[in-house]
């Protein structure tokens, strides 16, 4: 029997039930399809796709050493699996389930009506600890723990299919996808995963607990496996079970608790993956009800545009979204407050800002990211807000001003005791409005009132009545050893 295996986030050949699945039922057929309407939507971007591409090249090369290369299809998905099943006789397709963003999820509902009215055989097998069709989460964590702790699979070795053309990884321009400059972006495929976890594990992560906070240090010492894990590049159980091994290891006691905060955050993301698997529209609507009219939706533009470019006068905010731009990256403190900020300070709807963090960030994963969004804006109800002062944050992360400094060059004419506050400095006019531009809110000032409105929403019976509900659905149920992440699990930034 032959059997088309449809290669979604799961861009490796080990520890991969779907594909070990396939090989031993028969012939198999792998292919990836790059649809072209999802690269229209306003959460992707060209670096997302140049990370993919290097990724679907790396997973080419290690399919056809197993047997059968990669084939890359381009169109809508429902068309090339249609296609491909004819051309070859398949009548049994097998792919991972996929907890991703509301397209890809209403693009699995037409493959499934369109399997189930042709015959075809669609099994979806699990690859993380996220369970579909959860009904409660009572005992959830126990179910990914022991998904967790199973023993991985081995490389299967594939029988191809005879005459499949492999087709060519389309380029980006290709998709007319727009400009997107990303000079210190990570590089995509399993090789690049596979050497930051070796390097993580044994050489940069012990200062991850102490080191993870400030920019200045957290490039280095967090792991930087979370485009890998997005794509499936690793699979989140290998990096569990080696975790696991270098915790077991005599040697690894002044690591105890790098290794254990690590441990922490794989577990939170498949806690938040699960979010979205059980309420897919927390994408596109507050979490919790009443806070649809805590902002408008129509978000003001002009503080939205300087927020996206960094030029909101507020230097370490800037400074960070101007690095991200550059890197597809931020460390977990950074991502917290450039969110609260928008949030909070420039009271910005959490759609447009999320949206743009979504193209920003290489390691954008939608289950992560909108439960996460949502969390730092104050729209869950369940989640106590924490608004970062920028400030304070710069005073705190960057205390020499390098980081601040580095990616706002206008600003060296101003003194280190005034670098996260210009404004105050007697110099300012030089510089404010000229090279730098004036802050677009007071902070104090937008801090209290923002505060006020959240908590005013709080008070209210009917805010206050679906915060039950809310915490039955989707609190954790495991505290024991899963320390309550800020933002930074919004990617894991691990």
């Amino acid at each position: 029997m032959n059997v088309l295996v449809w290669y979604k986030r799961d861009l490796r050949v080990q520890d991969h039930p779907a594909l070990s699945k396939a090989a031993a039922l028969g012939p198999v057929l792998p292919i990836y399809i790059v649809e072209p309407d999802y690269w229209r939507l306003p959460d992707t971007a060209a670096r997302h796709f140049a990370f993919l591409a290097e990724a679907l090249a790396d997973l080419r090369d290690q399919t056809a050493r197993i047997g059968a290369p990669l084939v890359v299809r381009s169109g809508d998905a429902v068309e090339v699996l249609e296609r491909m099943c004819r051309q070859h006789g398949i009548r049994h397709i097998l792919s991972h389930e996929e907890t991703g963003n509301g397209w890809t999820y209403a693009r699995d509902r037409r493959v499934a009506a369109w399997a189930r009215a042709n015959g075809i055989v669609w099994e979806e097998l699990p690859q993380s600890g996220v369970v579909r069709r959860l009904a409660r989460r009572n005992g959830w964590q126990s179910q990914r723990d022991a998904f967790m702790a199973a023993p991985q699979l081995d490389t299967p070795t594939l029988r191809a299919l005879p005459g499949v053309e492999p087709g060519a990884i389309p380029q980006a321009r290709a998709l007319r996808l727009s400009d997107d400059p990303c000079p210190h972006r990570q590089r995509g495929g399993r090789g690049q995963g596979l050497d930051l976890l070796h390097s993580f594990l044994n050489t940069r992560g012990e200062p991850y607990r102490s080191a993870m906070s400030s920019p200045l240090s957290a490039e280095r010492a967090c792991s930087r496996l979370s485009p890998h894990i997005a794509l499936g590049s690793l699979s989140l159980r290998e990096v569990v079970q080696a975790t696991t091994a270098r915790q077991d290891e005599p040697a690894a006691g002044r690591w105890g608790g790098a290794l254990a905060s690590f441990q922490s955050r794989l577990a939170w993301r498949d806690h938040f993956l699960q979010k979205l698997e059980d309420q897919p529209d927390i994408e596109t609507r507050c979490l919790q009800a009443a806070a649809e009219r805590l902002r408008p939706r129509e978000s003001d533009a002009a503080r939205l545009a300087a927020w996206e470019k960094g030029e909101t006068g507020l230097p370490f905010l800037d400074a960070c979204l101007r690095y991200l731009a550059a890197t597809g990256w931020l460390n977990f403190r950074a991502r917290a407050m450039v969110m609260a900020c928008a949030s909070y300070h420039l009271w910005l709807d959490w759609r447009a800002t999320g949206a743009i963090l979504a193209r920003r960030f290489t390691d954008y994963e939608p289950g992560i990211h909108w439960p996460q969004v949502q969390m730092q804006s104050g729209t869950t109800g369940m989640n106590t807000p924490r608004i970062y002062n920028p400030v304070k944050q710069g005073w705190d992360q960057d205390p020499t001003g390098a980081f601040t400094r580095r990616w706002l060059p206008e600003l060296a004419p101003v003194p280190d005791a005034f670098l996260q506050n210009p404004w105050r400095w007697s110099g300012a006019g030089s510089v404010l409005g000229r090279r730098y531009p004036e802050p677009v809110v007071d902070v104090a000032t937008a801090q209290r009132a923002a505060r006020d409105a959240v908590w005013s929403l709080r008070r209210k019976p009917a805010a206050r009545a679906q915060v039950v509900e809310i915490i039955e659905r989707h609190a954790s149920r495991s505290p024991r050893r899963m320390v309550q992440p800020s933002y930074g699990q919004l990617s894991l930034d691990l």
